[in-house]
């Protein structure tokens, strides 16, 4: 019987390389749900390629233009968050949830109901209510399956072990567009700089994440959501390959290393097809044509991100949820032209003493409505400080 499935921003990179597996062998899938944003036409492609039930654009006046480019198809079109939603609660067996941002997180949460897999690549899900998320999976008995290509490389590492006897562990990252810049010289980088990757040819703000170690500061505290490691035993070190996606050591000294092409679709296909492993069309690694794997500390004065992010995960509560709405509202004003490239994690870190200070975080349990507070209360007070560092 085929396996159902959704996915929540199928217009995005994950969403593509999502498809790209599914297409390879439609016959073993019904696709319930595909959703995107602005980018209508792909949408509806998929929608008609993968014979969704459903395609829905999360913007409203969006809605004329998809029914559309669905016209005759059979796929149903809908917009806005109230469609998404609906979607969510049709019954899958499988979900990916790539929304973007915050508004990823409801109808990941929503799947979960299902019983069956998350496939999680929606990194502030798990940053701004992790806790929310393992809570309603052990409810339902859901899985959710990281989708990054660190957590997955941690989940496959850890198959069959002991996690009690886990020391530590090691992420790596690729060091983004600075990771040669003498520090002193930070302070003057343009967005323009920041937003070229050595290696890749990602959008624009992941790229300025990467540059800045935000995005792998999110993922430190992912790692903590999902595994339950403590702050002190994930370290973060700079691989200029990006091979070697994350690392595992126990305590008997012994290090356990997941290599792999730098390409999502193996963290895709291994949560899409797990607790089995299948052919996946990835590179296989000529090791004696790399020749070498270099690492180097990501020394925190150099990347502030990966010092807040300890802060977080010992903060607790909803510190995620602060962190998230102020990296964005950071990065908003750095692309903006309003803060220097140094100064998204002084906004960062002021913006969370504020939270602090104000008792913003509470000691209670996380809910939806007091992460999207947060959020608010974060985006608010962000742009307050930004406006007085201007000024």
């Amino acid at each position: 019987m085929p396996r159902r499935i959704s996915i929540f921003g199928v217009t995005g990179s994950i969403g593509q390389s999502t498809v790209d597996l599914i297409k390879r062998d439609l016959r073993s899938y019904d696709i319930v749900a595909v959703s995107g944003g602005h980018n209508v036409a792909q949408l509806a492609r998929d929608a008609i390629d993968l014979q969704a039930d459903v395609a829905i654009t999360a913007y409203e006046h969006h809605l004329d233009d998809l029914s559309a480019a669905l016209a005759g198809s059979g796929v149903e079109a809908a917009a806005g968050t109230a469609a998404l939603l609906e979607a969510a609660d049709r019954p899958t067996d499988w979900c990916m949830s790539a929304i973007v941002g915050l508004a990823g997180f409801e109808p990941g949460f929503r799947a979960l109901k299902h019983g069956g897999t998350l496939a999680l690549a929606n990194k502030e899900s798990l940053v701004s209510a992790g806790a929310l998320l393992r809570e309603e999976a052990n409810k339902y008995g859901a899985t959710i399956l990281p989708v990054d290509s660190e957590h997955s490389a941690i989940f496959q590492s850890l198959i069959g072990e002991d996690i009690s006897a886990v020391e530590r562990v090691i992420i790596t990252a690729s060091g983004g567009a600075f990771r040669d810049w003498p520090l002193e010289d930070l302070t003057g980088a343009t967005l323009q700089q920041a937003s070229s990757h050595p290696n890749w040819d990602m959008g624009q703000r992941i790229t300025i994440d990467s540059a800045s170690m935000f995005n792998k500061a999110m993922e430190v505290i992912e790692a903590k959501e999902l595994f339950d490691f403590t702050p002190d035993e994930i370290e973060v070190l700079i691989h200029p390959q990006s091979m070697i996606h994350a690392m595992i050591g126990f305590n008997d000294g012994g290090l356990m290393a997941h290599v792999g092409p730098a390409d999502m679709r193996h963290a895709i296909g291994f949560a899409l097809h797990w607790p089995d492993r299948t052919s996946l069309p990835v590179e296989r690694l000529d090791f004696a044509r790399i020749g070498r794997f270099d690492f180097r500390n990501a020394c925190e004065t150099r990347y502030p991100a990966l010092r807040l992010a300890r802060e977080v995960m010992k903060m607790g509560g909803l510190s995620g949820a602060g962190f998230t709405a102020a990296k964005d509202a950071a990065l908003d004003a750095f692309i903006a032209g309003r803060c220097g490239f140094m100064d998204m994690a002084g906004i960062v870190e002021d913006v969370l003493s504020r939270l602090s200070r104000n008792n913003e975080y509470g000691c209670g349990a996380l809910s939806l409505e007091a992460i999207r507070a947060t959020d608010q209360l974060a985006q608010t007070y962000a742009a307050e400080i930004i406006a007085a560092r201007a000024s």
